[in-house]
């Protein structure tokens, strides 16, 4: 069955970076678009960034242009997300999304807290 673990989640300072992953099993991995989603206190969970299965950025949010880079590695079934310069703006938990046969799946989450 399809499953997606998000790791790489953690309490950063402002400025700071991180880099998420998403493993991926159980589906064609190179024929779908990836997308991160995050979801703050209180919010919407709102898109973050998508890629296409061979590597073009489909999409990104405007609050994390510039600075958060959407990327894949096809031979290992992962897709990351380079964060840069994060602001406390950016604290959610964020999640892994793909949809393989009109069906959707999420990954289970991890969060990333900015915070001095």
């Amino acid at each position: 069955q399809v499953q997606l673990v998000e790791s790489g989640g953690g309490l950063v300072q402002p400025g700071g970076s991180l880099r998420l992953s998403c493993a991926a099993s159980g589906f064609i991995f190179n024929r779908n678009t990836m997308t991160w989603y995050r979801q703050a206190p209180g919010k919407v969970r709102e898109l973050v960034a998508s890629i296409s299965g061979r590597g073009g950025t489909v999409g990104s949010a405007e609050s994390v242009k510039g600075r958060f880079t959407i990327s894949r590695d096809n031979a290992k079934n992962t897709v990351y997300l380079q964060m840069n310069s994060l602001t406390p703006e950016d604290t959610a938990v964020y999640y892994c999304y793909v949809s393989v046969g009109g069906t959707a799946y999420w990954g289970q989450g991890t969060q990333v807290t900015v915070s001095s």
